[in-house]
């Protein structure tokens, strides 16, 4: 992928201003809005279940997040994912935390099973993922210590193709390097900073990113890699603005929101 076909699709969500329903966590729902906000599109945190079918029906794309798990929450995933496969809305499922926990297990288990078009966590949440549908029964492959990744993403990236091949979704798991696979092809996305990781909650709002570029471009290959390619140039140029975690969480919303095409073509790192 050329760095003016990424700019090409950055210009369409600026344009186009998506609708993206977001079910997700309450630790990072304020981040996530900003962040979609930024780069353009239309952020809603809709949660309730007598309202996520209706909403996903006027959405154009849908992200789950399991962060912050309760009962109501998981209906209303179930409720709103169901919808989304129905009207034909993309949406792309974001496991956090999934080995930590059998119950956590099982609704990723059972969210699997309803399509998402794409699944983006780190190397620990993609090789627990790879060990459904036995993810009831406590197999976790790849056990991560809380929400915090154990595996690098090079480590999962053999898992990563194949659970891709086995759920017929895009995946992409995120670390010092992106990878993105389909279970053909593959992109290594090196754009990012170190101190990204010490903000919390960047990784929920880089895939709802992809939702975003998912809501204007109908391969869900190329609409993640350019989500996540997007997303690390505008961390690698705020991480040279900050002075440490706090202002680089501000300085990120401003790079998504000025980032130019110069500044992606001087910055872009993408192998495909």
């Amino acid at each position: 992928m050329s760095p003016h076909e990424i700019w090409t699709l950055l210009t369409a969500v600026r344009e186009q201003a998506p609708l993206i329903h977001n079910i997700t966590n309450f630790v990072v729902m304020n981040n996530t809005a900003n962040a979609l906000l930024a780069i353009g599109a239309s952020p809603a945190m809709i949660h309730a279940t007598d309202e996520v079918e209706d909403f996903v029906a006027v959405s154009q794309a849908l992200v789950i997040n399991i962060g912050t798990l309760y009962s109501e929450q998981v209906a209303a995933c179930k409720l709103a994912a169901a919808q989304a496969k129905a009207v034909g809305v993309p949406w792309v499922l974001d496991p956090v935390g999934v080995g930590a926990t059998p119950y956590r297990r099982t609704v990723a288990s059972a969210l699997l099973r309803m399509g998402p078009a794409v699944i983006r966590g780190n190397g620990s949440e993609i090789l627990t993922l790879l060990s459904s549908p036995r993810l009831e029964q406590g197999v976790s492959a790849g056990e991560g210590r809380g929400v915090d990744s154990l595996h690098g993403s090079e480590a999962a990236l053999d898992g990563a193709r194949r659970l891709a091949q086995d759920r017929g979704a895009v995946v992409a798991v995120t670390g010092a390097v992106d990878y993105v696979t389909d279970g053909e092809r593959v992109a290594e996305i090196h754009n990012g900073h170190p101190l990204m990781a010490r903000v919390t909650g960047l990784g929920c709002s880089a895939t709802a990113v992809i939702g975003a570029f998912l809501a204007v471009e109908s391969d869900a290959f190329i609409a993640t890699v350019t989500a996540l390619a997007v997303f690390g140039v505008a961390g690698e140029v705020a991480a040279g603005w900050a002075a440490g975690p706090g202002s680089l969480q501000v300085a990120l919303l401003d790079v998504l929101y000025t980032l130019d095409e110069p500044t992606l073509q001087a910055k872009l790192r993408v192998a495909v």
